[in-house]
């Protein structure tokens, strides 16, 4: 097989590799928007989230270690901002709320406004100024 040849093919599987790539995370990311679109529209009475102001909160399990750095993040913010209340949800003790609410990964945090609607979410640790960024229009 002459060097023309062998250089077709190598083009060939990484074109492939790269369609199946690029497939997967857009499979990925539709999923994901569709599950946030749907966390929008989800009864969220039976949270005890705060009716005065905004609400943060945290979708958590035992065994997630970046989710003790989340609430580390989201008590400093609270205590900065005040008027805002923490709530903590373990998937593992309440799954059907992780379901309610598209949670895919962990961890993952929700900020709701004082009506109960879901305003801000994000995965992975957030920056304490995104969520001041989020939280600080709620107040007003």
């Amino acid at each position: 097989m002459n060097s023309s040849w062998s250089a077709a093919i190598a083009v060939l599987i990484v074109a492939v590799g790269l369609t199946l790539a690029i497939g997967r995370l857009l499979r990925v990311r539709a999923g994901l928007l569709r599950g946030a679109e749907a966390a929008q529209n989800v009864d969220t009475s039976d949270l005890g989230l705060s009716t005065t102001g905004p609400t943060i909160v945290r979708f958590t399990a035992p065994w997630c270690g970046p989710c003790a750095a989340v609430r580390r993040v989201v008590t400093e913010v609270c205590a900065e901002l005040g008027g805002v209340a923490q709530l903590e949800i373990d998937i593992e003790a309440k799954p059907e709320l992780a379901r309610r609410f598209s949670v895919l990964s962990l961890p993952t945090t929700l900020v709701f406004d004082a009506a109960g609607k879901p305003r801000f979410r994000t995965h992975g640790v957030p920056k304490a100024a995104e969520l001041k960024a989020a939280v600080g229009p709620l107040l007003a």
